[in-house]
């Protein structure tokens, strides 16, 4: 997106300010769908949490994209943004019975991944059939903290449990229609995932009513110049000509799918915040911004990397800063950073910010959440209003003391 549009934009609707490029998430939509293009079912179920604004749902629904949704509260937006409850599957983790309640009668396709749940759901509802998450027990990506397939993962049926599976679904005359996994986020080797999806497929096999294959997502996307990133392409080559095969060992085309959010939103989001002071200290340049981590947690939860310029003055002198927010805890996005002479009033604007960004905002030091715009077909959208202290207060009660 181009700075003087992000400019006007930070203008329009002030800082700190989320905007969202929509061609650019259709992009990505289509660069996966075209991958895995030789599969003769396949269904893209967009990972709701990545950036759950109902507008941006809906353009997922002009996609014809599915969502995977982890929450019933996701569900629901999910059905405002006008999907269909067959359209939605539900991914949840360490939920009760009675929420996967909730959504089954909703008539959303279920994915359980504790054979507690497993037992008690098809006990009260043999009729409805299931999806089972599995652990395959293999590490995906660099960093343990996006890595969920791994052996002590709270995520997932163990691969070793298939057996006490298969004797839940005997006792309770339940029905399994899918198999699904989720090894984590920013897979790199493909041989690691087709190694996971061998698994899959084995599982798969011990069950006659297999409806579809979930494989869940993880792919990385670049975060900085020349950063490497998931090649789809090659990897839609390779397991889509494995999944074909598979088809005719079990007799049916079943539907492949997978659960990208980051791939489809993280290059389509920027953040922009305003310079509030340019402190020197002995040793650092500190530029303060009007944000913090109750906007923008990713650098410091996941030591995440996002590009961060200076787009109000893009020709000044390179000089290093520390970024820094403005709470009362050490929130700094990034360490030494060669950027543009930083004035005080400048707009910096951080890169990928689409994935995991607003969805994971607070309203820490009772500050506000910033607003949301979306560019759709040339023009801005304000798709949430920023906050304002009546926000902070709604549901508060005030007794008298």
């Amino acid at each position: 997106m181009n700075r003087e549009l992000l400019l006007a934009l930070a203008e329009k609707y002030d800082s700190p300010l989320y905007v969202y490029d929509s061609e650019k998430i259709i992009k990505q939509y289509k660069r996966i769908t075209k991958a895995f293009s030789k599969v003769k079912k396949l269904k893209i179920n967009y990972a709701t949490k990545a950036l759950s604004n109902v507008s941006v749902l809906k353009v997922f629904k002009n996609l014809n994209s599915g969502l995977d949704t982890v929450s019933y509260q996701e569900v629901l937006l999910g059905l405002e943004a006008g999907f269909k409850p067959e359209d939605i599957i539900f991914t949840p983790n360490g939920v009760s019975l009675e929420e996967i309640e909730l959504v089954a009668k909703l008539g959303v396709q279920i994915n359980i991944d504790n054979l507690s749940i497993l037992e008690q759901f098809g006990h009260h509802y043999p009729n409805i059939p299931v999806c089972i998450r599995l652990n395959p027990h293999i590490m995906a990506g660099g960093n343990s903290k996006i890595s969920v397939g791994h052996i002590d993962s709270k995520f997932g049926i163990s691969i070793y449990q298939v057996p006490h599976i298969k004797r839940v679904v005997e006792n309770t005359n339940m029905t399994i229609n899918g198999v699904h996994m989720h090894t984590g986020s920013d897979i790199l080797d493909i041989g690691v995932f087709l190694q996971a999806s061998e698994i899959l497929f084995d599982v798969a096999k011990q069950f006659p009513n297999i409806e579809f294959i979930d494989f869940g997502s993880g792919f990385k996307v670049p975060y900085k110049e020349g950063d490497i990133s998931t090649d789809i392409e090659e990897l839609g080559k390779e397991l889509s000509k494995r999944f074909n095969e598979f088809c005719e060992e079990y007799g049916k085309d079943v539907t492949l799918m997978f659960e990208p959010g980051k791939f489809l939103v993280s290059e389509a989001g920027y953040f922009l915040a305003n310079v509030n002071v340019v402190k020197q200290t002995t040793s650092t340049v500190f530029a303060g911004i009007d944000s913090g981590f109750n906007h923008l947690i990713r650098p410091m939860m996941y030591d995440a990397y996002h590009h961060i310029s200076n787009i109000s003055n893009p020709k000044g002198k390179e000089r290093y800063y520390s970024i820094v927010g403005y709470i009362c805890e050490t929130d700094t996005f990034g360490s030494n950073r060669k950027i543009n002479e930083i004035r005080e009033g400048d707009i910096l604007c951080f890169n990928n910010a689409g994935a995991y960004c607003f969805s994971m905002a607070s309203n820490y030091n009772s500050r506000f959440r910033p607003a949301e715009v979306l560019i759709y077909k040339g023009k801005d959208y304000l798709i949430r209003k920023r906050e304002n202290i009546e926000d902070i207060l709604k549901n508060q009660i005030s007794i008298e003391i």
